[in-house]
């Protein structure tokens, strides 16, 4: 069915389906028809970062940036949602057309520049919603803030999504918002780690709860800027890091119609460049903290591949978008089938 629906949707521009398909998944959660739209999802419990994850499969940030769908996109089968990003203030994002399909290559390429109605829009509508799962919130700065800057625009959207979130997303590594990653080296990262880590940790007192930071990162980056990166966010205490974001890599595309439009890749050309993140990251945190590992999962074995390199969760955007939701079971039995087998090698 849902390759039917495609079919139609792909006809629209990409933008317009984007939003026709979240409208249409957000009027079933408010009508209670979500979960007629899967085929259910068998749960496989993850204890993680303080909470527990009904599966290890969510669903990436980009795709709800307004938290419209949440009810909706919860009955899906998810075991855990990650809205946004969104910033301080509304934003329209960059001018249109900014959104690509690659289909020869189940890939999509964005520019969108976190378009977005601005974090108080966003509390008043999660403030409405009925989901109580895991819910991670992924937080930027506004375009017109200079980077140096940008700690304010932080700090501003942490202090408003804590008392609503699971967890809280620091996305530094958008490519489309001009100097975003900049923020992700050197001293740079550290100075805007220690500052989210004082107002993370003002806030646990003030309400009592503890709420996770997880860092998402890029994949553009060398083995030797990865473990540099994760020892800051070892030393820095931060709870989790997300591996990954967009690539700006075309290779993997070359010669495919919008191959060559600005933005950041994401689907299949990514699958292998993200998982090698994971791998050289977990080899470096040796377990100081969880990664939840995304990035061209189309299948359930691209999940698993994530796990086995050294995440513990995993998140869909790209994938999601070709294959439906029939993709978060299979990445579930996938991942569930993997512990399974390591379980049965441990025990003999």
């Amino acid at each position: 069915m849902y390759s039917n629906l495609r079919s139609l949707m792909f006809r629209l521009p990409a933008e317009t389906s984007h939003d026709l398909a979240l409208d249409m998944i957000g009027a079933a959660g408010r009508l209670h028809l979500a979960s007629r739209l899967a085929r259910p999802v068998q749960s496989h419990p993850v204890k993680l970062l303080g909470m527990t994850f009904d599966n290890p499969v969510g669903l990436a940030a980009g795709l709800d940036k307004n938290a419209v769908a949440v009810d909706g996109l919860a009955g899906l089968g998810f075991g855990f949602l990650e809205v946004g990003t969104v910033t301080p203030r509304p934003q329209a994002g960059n001018p249109k057309p900014r959104l690509f399909r690659l289909p020869e290559a189940n890939a999509i390429i964005n520019r969108m520049g976190f378009n977005n109605l601005g974090v108080e829009a966003m509390m008043e509508r999660l403030a409405r919603t009925r989901y109580r799962g895991p819910l991670g919130i992924n937080i930027g700065k506004n375009a017109d803030t200079p980077v140096i800057r940008a700690v304010d625009d932080y700090l501003y959207c942490l202090r408003k999504v804590y008392s609503h979130a699971s967890y809280v997303t620091v996305n530094l590594s958008s490519p489309n918002t001009p100097g975003l990653r900049t923020l992700q080296y050197g001293d740079t990262l550290k100075l805007l780690l220690a500052d989210i880590k004082a107002c993370q940790q003002e806030l646990a007192s003030l309400y009592d709860r503890y709420v996770p930071i997880a860092i998402k990162i890029a994949p553009d980056m060398t083995p030797e800027e990865l473990t540099m990166v994760a020892r800051t966010l070892k030393e820095q205490g931060m709870d989790a890091v997300i591996a990954t974001n967009t690539t700006l890599d075309r290779a993997r595309v070359a010669g495919l119609q919008h191959a060559d439009e600005a933005g950041g890749l994401s689907g299949g050309p990514l699958t292998d460049v993200s998982t090698e993140v994971i791998r050289v990251l977990a080899s470096e945190l040796q377990g100081a903290m969880p990664i939840i590992g995304v990035g061209g999962i189309l299948t359930g074995a691209h999940a698993a591949e994530k796990i086995a390199a050294g995440a513990s969760l995993v998140q869909l955007y790209s994938g999601f978008i070709y294959r439906g939701p029939d993709l978060v079971r299979e990445c579930v039995d996938a991942i569930a089938a993997l512990k399974s087998g390591a379980a049965e090698q441990v025990g003999s």
